[in-house]
């Protein structure tokens, strides 16, 4: 790898955290940057002593900001949100934030700068999620023109909120909602993909300003990708389909909770397939193969199985409404 100091931002999160690993892996010195960053001493494992330095710094923190760039050879941004919470708020995590890192990046004599967005990022997108990775898009690119740009779909691993949250509530629920039927299309891309696009996209010079969309080597609707949950599980469970406009009115009282199963803006995105746009940069692009969900799903779901982690799911079983 031929960028010796890296600083990632965000590098405590979900995604954060495998490219983290994967540049200690490479020989890089690695800054990260989060808001309780000093409290991931997780992180520190995965490089030598004192190859990995966690800072605290928000988002709109300036100067802890600058400091932490200085010197860097590269910056990877991969803070991001799922819900609004307090002072975490899209336009900052997702707009504001990005566009002063570039800013700062750019500044600082970086060389790269990867930004981590979302497929779907779109400026007259109904949803504030979406809008806000499409603005933070365009002012990374207006302050670091030779930005790239990483799109992922839903992304899955052992960290993931996605698959972790519904199969915690096959456990105790005899039933799953299907919102809009079920039908929005997603992409799921591995998590270790995503960290694997970064780096190349550091290393590549070909990548240099350009926007990846990063999916899967499948296409599944919401309501398949549930079927395949509750296989993985072994555990039969309804799955009921609940209109848009419905979903919409239990997420207005959903997303009072302290952490939100589902929010009126997450029903907005669900109206929209979220899977890789025809013609457009992908993993292979990058140099790399797609993960398989049926790899990976097995490694963490197996604790929310009947029986417990050690018994194999009964792969011949129907899965449908049951109190199983």
């Amino acid at each position: 790898m031929q960028y010796r100091r890296v600083t990632v931002i965000g590098g405590s999160g979900f995604i954060g955290r495998y490219i983290v690993k994967r540049l200690a892996r490479h020989g890089a010195v690695v800054t990260v940057i989060g808001r309780h960053a000093a409290s991931a001493g997780y992180l520190r494992p995965m490089g030598d002593v004192g190859q990995i330095a966690l800072v605290n710094a928000g988002l709109g923190d300036e100067k802890r900001l600058a400091a932490a760039i200085a010197g860097a050879d590269a910056v990877v941004s991969a803070a991001g949100i799922l819900y609004q919470r307090g002072a975490q708020r899209f336009d900052l995590v997702h707009h504001r934030g990005p566009a002063l890192l570039a800013r700062l990046a750019h500044a600082a004599g970086c060389r790269r700068f990867v930004h981590v967005s979302a497929i779907g990022a779109d400026p007259a997108s109904p949803s504030a999620y979406a809008r806000s990775k499409a603005e933070g898009e365009a002012a990374v690119r207006a302050a670091f023109p030779g930005a790239t740009v990483l799109r992922p779909s839903v992304v899955f691993g052992p960290e993931d909120a996605f698959f972790n949250r519904f199969a915690a509530l096959a456990r105790y629920l005899p039933a799953l909602p299907l919102i809009g039927g079920g039908r929005t299309r997603f992409q799921p891309v591995y998590v270790g993909d995503v960290a694997d696009a970064a780096l190349a996209a550091l290393d590549r010079a070909d990548a240099a300003g350009r926007t990846y969309e990063l999916g899967g080597p499948e296409v599944l609707s919401f309501r398949q990708l549930m079927e395949l949950m509750l296989r993985e599980i072994d555990r039969r469970r309804a799955l009921v389909s609940v209109p848009f406009a419905v979903a919409s009115v239990e997420a207005a009282f959903l997303e009072l909770l302290p952490t939100p199963p589902l929010t009126r803006d997450q029903v907005t995105l669900l109206r929209r397939d979220n899977v890789v746009a025809q013609g457009a940069f992908g993993l292979g692009d990058l140099g790399l193969l797609p993960t398989a969900l049926e790899l990976v799903l097995p490694t963490y779901l197996a604790r929310f199985r009947r029986g417990g982690a050690w018994r194999a799911p009964e792969r011949s079983a129907s899965y449908g409404p049951s109190g199983r």
